[in-house]
């Protein structure tokens, strides 16, 4: 699910510390339950709500190269 604004929750927006002085990344923050993922580059474009499970499912597919382009 997209939201356009998380109605005014003040968040702790996190990304990796592998990402450095890149833009080119992904912010997460908790909330409740359920974890937002934004562009860090256009926090502003909205966020995608996953549930634990699905978040789960993400990063072990991340770190099992499931998502890898070459």
């Amino acid at each position: 699910m997209v939201y356009r604004s998380t109605r005014g929750a003040a968040l702790n927006w996190r990304k990796s510390s592998a990402s450095a002085s890149d833009s080119n990344c992904v912010e997460v923050a908790a909330h409740g339950p359920a974890v937002l993922v934004r562009d860090s580059r256009d926090p502003s474009a909205g966020v995608i709500t996953l549930a634990p499970a699905q978040w789960n499912a993400f990063v072990d597919a991340v770190r099992d190269g499931d998502l890898d382009l070459g």
